[in-house]
């Protein structure tokens, strides 16, 4: 029986944390929002750049954005960055093009660089800071990132997007959108990457995709709860600080999927999105166009009604006049978490209390 679970979504900006202790109130668990491991990365990167120091990136695969960013910049300023082959991995999922960069693929660490090490999570210094306050990691895990899966020859919006046409095609059940170390597929690297590194400390651990794990927390608002269930039907929206993923669910399947980045939409370009989405008159190739990652609706949309429409996720102020702003447990930044928590208790036959 999973009693206890240390939960965090690992986003752009922050990583949420919540320890779930299922003999408390879900209100009084413990809750962290800090600064993600890519910003934190990013900033030790931008010191370095200031105090014109060649750097040597080793660890592993992590998400990138801020701190691809940071490592890029730091080339353009005319010093050296050197990584090891799982660590260049984190800025393009092509070596060649890594190289392209002006970044050097290296087996050891060269003389006079200094060291940075690449991971999603830091669960050392998370039980360093948790004991401060008595409190003990918990033996169970549960993470979501965002994977764009491993695609070194085409680009990775297009790949990611293969992932959730293939989830609607085979069923669309929303209690599938969880992974243990065994079901993660092949080419969801980054997951791998957390697995490997997190694998001895915990006795079970699992994965879910950063907007799925929204998707899955907004639930636990009542309101979202009451319209959205085993027989109602609507639009789940989650708008992060670089992605927008919105779902049509019914029947606790889904039967649409529309991606987009955040930076490109306004409030009235996600209205517009969002009506020719719920009516299937948007297409795929019209998303990408824009620059977003993708769109599929399932014919059978028609069959229901999806008027309810719920906005969760830190950039949620884009859609607050669209719909309903789920505010789940009282905590919208930690939609993840909970969604995580909802996700692992439904494979036991559970659900989180409160």
């Amino acid at each position: 029986m999973i009693e206890n679970l240390l939960a965090i979504d690992i986003g752009s900006g922050t990583q949420d944390v919540l320890v779930y202790e299922s003999n408390k109130n879900i209100e009084n668990n413990i809750k962290m929002i800090l600064p993600s491991q890519t910003q934190i990365v990013a900033k030790k990167i931008k010191d370095l750049t200031i105090n014109k120091k060649d750097i040597f990136l080793h660890g592993t695969t992590m998400g990138g954005g801020a701190s691809s960013k940071a490592i890029q910049n730091h080339v353009q300023a005319g010093y050296k960055v050197f990584a090891t082959k799982k660590a260049a991995l984190t800025i393009k999922d092509n070596l060649d093009k890594v190289r392209k960069k002006g970044i050097e693929i290296v087996d050891t660490p060269p003389k006079n660089a200094s060291s940075i090490e690449l991971k999603d999570i830091d669960i050392e210094g998370l039980k360093i800071a948790l004991k401060q306050f008595g409190v003990n990691l918990p033996r169970n895990f549960v993470f979501a990132v965002q994977d764009h899966g491993f695609s070194p020859k085409e680009s990775n919006r297009l790949f990611r997007f293969y992932h959730w046409r293939d989830f609607l095609l085979s069923g669309g059940n929303i209690r599938d959108l969880i992974y243990d170390q065994d079901t993660i597929p092949h080419y969801f690297t980054r997951m791998k990457a957390l697995y490997d590194i997190t694998k001895t400390l915990a006795d079970n651990i699992w994965f879910m995709d950063t907007g799925s794990a929204a998707i899955m927390g907004a639930l636990e608002d009542k309101v979202v709860n009451s319209k959205i269930n085993d027989t109602g039907s609507g639009v789940l929206v989650n708008i992060g600080n670089q992605h927008t993923i919105a779902f049509l669910i019914a029947k606790n399947r889904i039967l649409g999927v529309f991606e987009h980045h955040t930076s490109k939409l306004t409030e009235q370009k996600l209205y517009e999105y969002l009506k020719y989405f719920i009516t299937s008159k948007i297409t795929n190739d019209q998303v990408l166009s824009d620059g977003g990652h993708g769109c599929m609706v399932l014919p059978e949309v028609k069959s229901y009604n999806f008027d309810f429409i719920a906005i969760t996720g830190p950039q949620r102020q884009v859609g607050e006049n669209i719909g309903y702003l789920a505010v789940p447990h009282g905590d919208m930044m930690l939609s993840g978490p909970y969604g995580l928590v909802r996700s692992v208790l439904n494979l036991k036959g559970r659900g989180l209390n409160g």
